[in-house]
């Protein structure tokens, strides 16, 4: 499972740079999306897939029983989803606005723009 995984993500950072690398705002907006969802898988993965096995130890015992999942990571992830909902939120603002000023979405036209 973790060899699919690797794969996946792979894939998944593949994806994200080839959309960073396009001249439309939009797609290197959706390779950022794409990028930090990478991202998350990557962090589950190296933490290691504990499955079924909650993070918690039972009320007085000093050391769980079985097999735990690591909480931290789950932590991280969550936080970063937070942020790269705000991150999207503000690009798609961003996103609007230019193409409200300049109306064009290529990267390189709204460079050579004089507004």
């Amino acid at each position: 499972m973790e060899t699919l995984m690797a794969y996946a993500i792979g894939v998944l950072f593949g994806c994200a740079v080839y959309m960073m690398l396009r001249r439309s705002i939009v797609k290197l907006v959706i390779g950022l999306i794409i990028l930090s969802n990478a991202a998350n898988l990557l962090i589950f993965a190296v933490s290691g897939m504990t499955r079924g096995a909650p993070p918690l130890i039972p009320e007085g015992l000093q050391l769980p029983e079985g097999a735990v999942a690591d909480p931290l990571p789950q932590a991280l992830v969550l936080t970063a989803i937070v942020i790269a909902f705000g991150v999207l939120a503000f690009s798609v603002v961003l996103i609007h606005r230019a193409f409200e000023v300049v109306e064009t979405d290529d990267l390189d036209q709204m460079k050579d723009t004089d507004t």
